[in-house]
């Protein structure tokens, strides 16, 4: 009688078994070819990723780059704005005060004459009004003189009293003292006396 004994494969016909023990038909071989390409694959993606981390870092760069510039531009354009304002309120009077000087001169001119006449120093005077009249306009300092029967306006007027009239009420009667505008502001409203209603 034979002895039926199973026969034990040879070592190299083992089937060789996978990392979970199921038998894997692979062999060496090709999981080491497997493997290489894993191996490079991955080397491949943390190449593209670390390309990927270089661009952005050098958009970042540029951006914070971009940013400081423009912090630059902005505290440059701040400072220039306030020297611009501060030479604005530093040489504003020097137009007007440059127009002055004619009046001054002709001031000094009238006064310097010891003899002159009544009627020479009004003309003088006349003159020398104009002269202020005139360098008040070109700075554009308009004088506010309502006609009597003009309606009262609170914002260019000041009523001093109430008097009683013909004309309508709330309407200028007499101008006591002009007032003056600088560009459509009120320097000094006019003093007037208004109508009283009937």
């Amino acid at each position: 009688m034979s002895d039926n004994k199973p026969t034990d494969p040879k070592p190299s016909e083992a089937t060789p078994m996978g990392a979970d023990g199921t038998p894997n038909d692979a062999s060496v071989e090709e999981r080491e070819a497997a493997q290489a390409t894993n191996e490079s694959e991955a080397i491949s993606e943390l190449a593209m990723a670390q390309a990927e981390v270089a661009t952005l870092t050098a958009k970042v760069t540029e951006l914070q780059d971009q940013y400081i510039r423009g912090q630059a531009e902005v505290q440059n354009a701040r400072r220039r704005a306030e020297e611009d304002i501060s030479k604005a309120r530093k040489f504003a009077v020097e137009a007007f005060a440059e127009s002055m000087l004619p009046v001054t001169d002709s001031l000094e001119a009238g006064l310097a004459i010891k003899d002159a006449s009544i009627e020479q120093a009004r003309e003088g005077m006349e003159a020398t009004l104009r002269q202020l009249i005139s360098a008040l306009e070109r700075n554009k300092v308009i004088a506010i003189n309502p006609a009597p029967g003009a309606k009262f306006d609170p914002h260019q007027h000041q009523a001093i009293s109430v008097v009683p009239s013909d004309l309508e009420a709330n309407t200028i009667v007499t101008v006591l003292q002009k007032g003056y505008s600088i560009a459509d502001r009120v320097l000094r409203p006019a003093l007037v006396t208004v109508s009283a209603a009937k």
